[in-house]
């Protein structure tokens, strides 16, 4: 369980990332934490994998992790952990579409994301997760 200062301490550390980025992957960023955070007021943001090579990575969870947000030089990537099972009737998912069971949305320059799609796999992540938790406490 996410104590409040850790809580507290990601999203510090989120905020610090969107603000070093100081272009458009900060911009894009910034933008999507906001749909998150829109889509779930409950949501919690952690920061994860933290290592020497990499200062670590956005992820918000709710029931578990919903998605990560990654920069790279060229885009922000949303990996969504349970993507493959989710409806994307407006195909935002673009990438890792090869994969069992994540799915991932590439933002490039200029790209804009559609707020109500993106809002519905925010909540239907945060679906998904709670079934499988619900599913894991029935099993026990």
């Amino acid at each position: 369980m996410t104590t409040k200062a850790a809580a507290d301490d990601a999203s510090a550390r989120i905020t610090a990332r969107i603000e070093a980025l100081d272009d458009w992957r900060g911009e894009m960023l910034a933008q999507v934490r906001q749909l998150i955070r829109e889509a779930d007021p409950e949501i919690t943001e952690e920061w994860k994998w933290a290592k020497p090579t990499s200062g670590g990575t956005p992820v918000w969870s709710h029931a578990g992790i919903v998605c990560t947000g990654e920069s790279y030089k060229d885009k922000v990537k949303l990996t969504f952990a349970r993507g493959a099972s989710l409806s994307d009737p407006k195909q935002l998912f673009n990438a890792s579409l090869e994969g069992g069971t994540r799915r991932a949305i590439d933002l490039r320059q200029g790209q804009q994301i559609h707020p109500a799609a993106f809002k519905q796999l925010i909540r239907a992540a945060v679906a998904a997760n709670a079934l499988v938790r619900a599913g894991r406490r029935a099993g026990k």
